[in-house]
């Protein structure tokens, strides 16, 4: 068994070997952030783009409503 390595230059925080770790401590807050971070997603765009054009999305929403109770309304009729 041998003793353990108390050399200045083990012990000296400027050399290559004391800073490996500090580097390997800074880097996950260094790290780029992931796509999914940068980019709204896909529900918050059109969550945005519904706000903006609210009265164009309430009509479309109604139209559509009333075209699809009146298909059904119409099987209904045809198919009695």
């Amino acid at each position: 068994m041998t003793p353990p390595d108390t050399s200045a230059s083990s012990l000296d925080p400027s050399s290559p070997a004391a800073a490996a770790p500090q580097q390997a401590t800074a880097d996950p807050q260094m790290q780029p952030k992931t796509s999914t971070e940068e980019t709204p997603s896909y529900i918050k765009l059109a969550m945005r783009n519904m706000v903006k054009k609210g009265g164009k999305s309430l009509f479309h929403f109604t139209l559509s409503a009333a075209g699809l109770l009146g298909l059904l309304v119409g099987l209904a009729y045809l198919t009695r």
